[in-house]
């Protein structure tokens, strides 16, 4: 996914990018307001999320991101130092998809930029407008919970159809261990990860497509899309 970073900070950027980059985003960073909107050209490549610092040396933060909901409708998380519930209304009311408060935890700003994205993905190319995901010769039926394969139905397990589902709206993106088995088994990782390891075997066996579902080492699962 391209992720476009507004944030004025070049040490915060860069620090931010590397971790980003390790979970299997493409970033761009802008260090102001203009630089973000010119990046946000319609002719552009289009972005996943915005990470929209508030705190911009040229433009308020409030001002850019209700120029960018004018502009686009990619989904845009605030970032800031301020905590006070009144900003946030604000920041929400003019078009963010959602706040995070510095200082935030890495694991939580993941978690929030795959929660938007997953809100949006039936907008996005490999979405079909009747609730489907199509990945090659996968197709996955939201509303059905039914998998097939080159037209042929592949029987899954309730957690098995969460866990390809989950992936397969955001493919390439590498979810971490942790937030797969907090959304998908709504626990936390401690002694379950064996159980997520299991459950990967079982969906590359049934769905006889080993390469579709990678381990990114020491992180956690992306999906392959497979060629049509």
């Amino acid at each position: 996914m391209r992720l476009l970073l507004v944030e004025d900070d070049n040490h915060v950027a860069a620090a931010l990018s590397a971790v980003l980059a390790r979970h299997g985003f493409e970033v761009t960073h802008a260090r102001s307001g203009e630089e973000a909107l010119q990046a946000l050209v319609p002719e552009s490549d289009g972005f996943g999320v915005v990470l929209l610092d508030l705190g911009l040396p040229d433009q308020d933060g409030y001002e850019v991101c209700g120029k960018i909901r004018k502009r686009t409708s990619t989904p845009v998380i605030m970032v800031t130092a301020r905590s006070d519930v009144r900003s946030r209304i604000h920041g929400l009311n003019l078009g963010a998809d959602d706040y995070v408060v510095k200082p935030y935890d890495t694991g939580e700003l993941l978690a929030r930029i795959h929660a938007v994205s997953r809100r949006t993905a039936h907008e996005e190319p490999g979405s079909g407008g009747d609730g489907s995901l199509h990945l090659g010769p996968v197709r996955i039926e939201l509303p059905t919970r039914q998998v097939t394969v080159d037209g042929a139905v592949v029987q899954l397990t309730r957690k098995e159809f969460d866990l390809l589902a989950l992936l397969a709206q955001r493919p390439g993106v590498v979810f971490r261990r942790e937030q797969i088995i907090s959304e998908v088994w709504r626990t936390s990782w401690e002694g379950t990860g064996r159980t997520l390891e299991v459950h990967v075997a079982s969906l590359r066996a049934k769905l006889r497509m080993p390469a579709l579902i990678e381990t990114v080492r020491g992180v956690g699962y992306r999906l392959v899309a497979p060629a049509a």
